[in-house]
């Protein structure tokens, strides 16, 4: 059982650490945060939990108008350039131990989030306060970046400050500047590959696929019935995020390519070159709006049917025959 929203309050007070709370209906973007806090003048974030193809975790936290290009700091960690992906849900459940739109630093202080790798928007420096979600979505906290490096520090994390909008080169006489910020090893040894794994929820992204390293032809299919009894529990229509994001781009870029063969005097490797430069730039905030769109289409199914069942009542449920 990870920490609590309280239990972690009242480690920041143990710490001596000022914070200021601020109450609020459940969020899940930054864009529902701004519309309670945005006006309190702190440095929104957002959080990212990402991955490499050796499981290897990664918890990205920038200001909100930061853009990060995994592609970029994919390269710049050493992991080549598709080297990084959004992490599955069971991973935020497993290793961070929080819900989704939980993700923060605060969540390393979980024993089971000790070789998670932080990545920390070098803005944050500059801003006299800076807010996040402490491990429950209802609440945000506003604490100096100094504050932050003590809690860190706290939980055996050196705080890492990095530039994540610049783009150096990356070659034989140019190392990878973050290469020193990939973890170890994996998070938790006894957990299997997430593509060897079934979700027992519904998870903001589906199992990895081998479309990053192959281009893969556009897909647009249903698929039948599962009759596996390892995968009774997964609906039949479930789709993750990423993949949503990966069948977009691989019927657009087909048909981008070959327009802009017919009207343009380019090679098509240069425009290939083009679209994984797009892919890379456009995927992190498509997979932010698919899963804004998910999660309120689970919020408001859940809402529904919670509201009928009050209406109905316990006893005025149909008897089963």
């Amino acid at each position: 059982m990870g920490y609590t929203k309280d239990q972690l309050l009242a480690r920041l007070q143990e710490l001596k650490i000022d914070f200021t709370c601020y109450d609020h209906p459940v969020v899940l973007t930054v864009e529902e945060q701004a519309k309670h806090v945005g006006h309190l003048g702190g440095a929104l974030s957002k959080n990212l939990l990402l991955k490499d193809k050796k499981h290897r975790l990664y918890v990205v936290s920038a200001l909100a108008g930061t853009k990060v290009d995994m592609k970029i700091l994919s390269q710049r960690l050493g992991l080549g350039k598709g080297g990084l992906r959004m992490a599955p849900e069971e991973s935020l459940l497993q290793v961070l131990q929080v819900p989704l739109g939980c993700v923060t630093p605060f969540a390393l202080i979980n024993e089971s989030a000790s070789a998670v790798s932080l990545l920390l928007d070098d803005g944050f420096k500059s801003k006299q306060s800076c807010y996040f979600h402490p491990l429950t979505n209802d609440v945000t906290i506003a604490l100096s970046s100094s504050n932050l490096d003590k809690f860190l520090i706290s939980v055996g994390k050196q705080p890492a400050y990095v530039k994540l909008e610049e783009a150096p080169a990356v070659g034989k006489d140019s190392p990878p500047d973050l290469a020193h910020l990939v973890p170890s090893g994996a998070p938790n040894s006894s957990e299997q590959p997430v593509e060897n794994t079934t979700p027992t929820n519904v998870a903001h992204q589906n199992k990895v696929t081998k479309e990053t390293e192959v281009k893969a032809k556009p897909k647009v299919q249903s698929k039948g019935p599962e009759t596996s009894q390892s995968k009774v529990d997964k609906p039949t229509n479930y789709i993750g995020v990423d993949k949503f994001v990966n069948d977009v781009f691989d019927i657009i870029s087909p048909v981008f390519l070959s327009e802009a063969l017919k009207k343009l005097d380019v090679k098509e490797e240069e425009l290939s070159s083009i679209i994984d430069g797009i892919r890379g730039r456009a995927a992190p905030d498509l997979e932010s709006i698919a899963l804004s769109l998910k999660n309120t289409s689970y919020t408001s199914g859940f809402h529904a049917g919670f509201e009928c069942m009050l209406n109905r009542g316990l006893k005025g449920r149909p008897s089963r025959n």
